[in-house]
């Protein structure tokens, strides 16, 4: 495969920031909250970034060194590093992984835009929490308006991808995540200065170790993961696009850093609002789009204004996240299509539109359907790719090749090289292994 004619990124910022958008998404604004209101706050937090910091990152820096020596799609990246063998299914499960989670996940992407009409139209205003309830569940047992979003919001995803690698992922990401960062700046200041939000900066900020098991380990690890978007193929296929100048470990840094920061800074959004009005922000999947709406409505009860203009961001900055994963999602296996069955990109991208579309809407139509691909993605099929990755780097890929793509060929010194490989050889199996037993349900 001709590695000169392939699109890369035109800009360290943009390779920063694309690769930053592929993994903050909904786990990072819905996910973490919930899960950090669920295992003890604080103290939840500080095991989350040791999980971040010493497993993810190094394998965020296997995948980044996979896709940029290949300069293959996920798939043509394991034919190509270990031809002859067996190892091509792990490339094709992340292409697997990846596309069924997006089918699912741009469900719950639409949503995000139901809400923002919502918020702009103030349907809040006046609601009681048996309403909001009421509200989500006439509109998720829809037969038409969660489809129609699902359709709108995956041909937002592609119209992106259809303009390619430069032109459509790196410029969009260019103006997504700064947005995306003001955004939840201005929220988070809002919240803060909420009378009573006291309690909920406390509950962030100062650890109670007293609640912490080895539930929490698990349930941090498993956050860090699904956070990074590890073992789905995209950090693999963008890296394909980086240039041999990039600084893999520097980059894998960066998207640890803001990935990390954009959810704790989710939670300085929801909590602190949360807390001033008394409700526990522990409500699982219904935390978005049920009991935020009424912390929202309560909180702001003195400032009407601004309280609609909390909830109209809010849901901005929601569909914003959603939708720089679901770019990322879509290009893993619209890059596999193009280059594995000679596709032109605009073919490609309209084969994967078309088939999420039609999986999306048995999704959006039945609940058993989505939750089947939740479970399925989520709790199998992602750990397993995380885990094959660590082996694949850490046992069988040459030492030289790894060493050359995080050195940049000798020309970068580090000294946590060995540390790397430590991690991925001995502690990221074993602990992803502990993930997927606690995920199955095998771990009390």
């Amino acid at each position: 495969m001709a590695k000169t004619n392939r699109a890369t990124f035109g800009s360290k910022l943009g390779v920063i920031l694309a690769s930053a958008g592929s993994a903050v998404g909904l786990g990072n604004i819905w996910r973490f909250p919930y899960k950090t209101g669920n295992n003890g706050g604080a103290a939840f937090i500080l095991i989350y970034l040791g999980c971040i910091f010493i497993l993810g990152l190094p394998i965020m820096i296997s995948e980044f060194l996979i896709g940029r020596h290949s300069h293959a799609n996920t798939a043509g990246a394991y034919r190509i590093l270990a031809p002859g063998t067996q190892w091509k299914w792990v490339g094709r499960l992340g292409v697997l992984t990846g596309f069924l989670i997006l089918s699912y996940y741009s469900v719950v992407a639409g949503w995000t835009l139901e809400y923002i009409i919502e918020a702009v139209t103030n349907s809040f205003s006046g609601k009681t929490p048996e309403e909001f309830v009421a509200s989500f569940e006439t509109f998720s047992n829809s037969s038409w308006r969660p489809v129609m979003w699902l359709i709108l919001f995956l041909l937002a995803t592609h119209f992106v991808i259809v303009r390619g690698v430069e032109k459509g992922i790196e410029k969009s990401a260019k103006i997504m995540m700064p947005t995306l960062f003001i955004l939840i700046v201005i929220l988070a200041i809002c919240s803060i200065s909420l009378p009573g939000a006291g309690p909920g900066i406390e509950f962030l900020l100062k650890p109670d170790f007293g609640k912490v098991t080895s539930g929490v380990f698990l349930s941090a690890m498993g956050q860090a993961f699904f956070s990074l978007s590890l073992g789905m193929g995209c950090l693999s296929t963008y890296a394909s696009y980086f240039g041999k100048n990039t600084n893999l470990t520097r980059t894998a840094f960066s998207v640890g850093i803001i990935d990390t920061l954009i959810a704790v800074m989710a939670g300085f959004i929801i909590f602190p609002a949360a807390f001033s009005v008394n409700i526990q922000p522990d409500a699982g999947p219904s935390l978005i789009f049920i009991t935020l709406p009424n912390v929202f409505r309560k909180a702001f009860s003195g400032l009407p204004v601004l309280a609609y203009l909390f909830s109209v961001l809010f849901y901005v900055l929601l569909a914003l996240a959603a939708l720089t994963s679901t770019i990322s999602m879509h290009e893993v296996v619209t890059a596999y299509l193009h280059e594995e069955y000679k596709m032109t990109r605009g073919r490609a991208a309209k084969v994967v539109t078309a088939a999420c579309i039609i999986l999306g809407i048995f999704c959006a139509l039945s609940s058993q359907i989505f939750d089947l691909f939740d479970y399925v993605t989520a709790k199998i099929m992602l750990p397993f790719g995380g885990l094959f990755i660590s082996l694949f780097t850490g046992w069988y890929l040459d030492k030289k090749i790894v060493k050359d793509e995080i050195t940049n060929g000798g020309t970068i010194k580090y000294s946590f090289y060995k540390s790397i490989t430590f991690v991925l050889k001995y502690i990221a199996p074993i602990a992803i292994t502990l993930i997927l037993i606690n995920e199955l349900g095998f771990l009390k």
